[in-house]
């Protein structure tokens, strides 16, 4: 059988759906801000990562109103 011709796209841009309302999960906090997790964690570690919410199975979800304060807090004023 001869293969399919449809090409993958490796360096093209994902497009995030941001919730109206909720929580985001870690992969879309980090898919938002175009960061690692590692880089999440180590902010988190620092103290200057967004409120998170750690669920009963230890996932991580992060408050989409505390996320917009989080990110408004850091604005360049310069």
């Amino acid at each position: 059988m001869p293969r399919s011709t449809t090409a993958k796209r490796p360096n093209a841009a994902k497009v995030v759906q941001v919730p109206p309302e909720g929580f985001l999960t870690l992969a879309e906090f980090c898919a938002l801000l175009k960061i690692s997790r590692q880089t999440f964690y180590d902010w988190r570690q620092k103290g200057v990562a967004p409120r998170c919410h750690v669920l009963p199975n230890r996932q991580i979800r992060i408050e989409l109103n505390d996320y917009k304060a989080w990110l408004a807090g850091r604005k360049d004023v310069a």
